[in-house]
């Protein structure tokens, strides 16, 4: 099937939220410092609470997010997007995949696709439905030490195969995402480069601005 998903403008900052993460008060502090500095797109991950207690951060996330006009997307728990009435959902190895995510979401839906180091992967998932593919861990990452390593051809590569937004993920800074970006990324995607700075905004900031250079 060679369906082609709805695809806003996705560009810029993409804010992952830590997993597992703090206190919904204190996460949605975060997530509004993030949006503040400027990230585009906020995923909220969290493999560790029970459902309702990530229904919770997910109706004061929302809440947060739809203020600013900033997707919230959800971390693998596709039933829980789509009673929530999430902007979106991302998909790993393992998850349902695209097809079912766009008849449950929607022909809006954000549908993401972690496809690791796997150019095949990242092409089944343009023709299932996805509305972006996103490939790392490109540096070494606290979050998924044990992740591929892909070259940042690989960024190229897809970029001259791919219609969708290319995300990068792992271990992104400041000081690297810029290769990235050189390299064909449209979106950054940051966990601890972020939201374990002592300045979240200013740390939001300071990736933002690699995609006005």
């Amino acid at each position: 099937m060679n369906h082609t998903p709805y695809t806003p403008q996705l560009r810029g900052l993409y804010a992952i939220t830590p997993d597992p993460p703090p206190e919904p008060e204190r996460l949605t502090e975060q997530v509004a410092l993030a949006i503040q500095g400027g990230a585009r797109l906020i995923q909220y991950r969290d493999k560790h609470s029970g459902s309702e207690r990530r229904r919770r951060y997910i109706e004061r996330l929302l809440a947060v997010c739809r203020a600013a006009d900033v997707p919230l997307l959800i971390n693998d728990d596709l039933e829980l997007a789509a009673e929530l009435a999430a902007d979106g959902v991302h998909l790993g190895r393992g998850d349902p995949g695209p097809l079912l995510a766009r008849r449950l979401l929607g022909e809006e839906a954000i549908i993401g696709v972690s496809c690791y180091d796997q150019l095949a992967r990242a092409e089944w998932a343009q023709d299932a439905g996805a509305s972006y593919v996103a490939f790392g861990s490109f540096f070494p990452s606290s979050t998924k030490p044990n992740a591929v390593r892909p070259d940042l051809c690989l960024l190229t590569q897809a970029r001259l195969r791919l219609r969708l937004p290319l995300v990068a993920i792992g271990g992104i800074t400041p000081h690297n995402g810029g290769s990235l970006i050189s390299a064909g990324a449209d979106l950054l995607a940051v966990v601890s480069g972020l939201f374990s700075q002592p300045d979240i905004a200013a740390a939001a900031r300071a990736y933002a601005d690699l995609f006005d250079n």
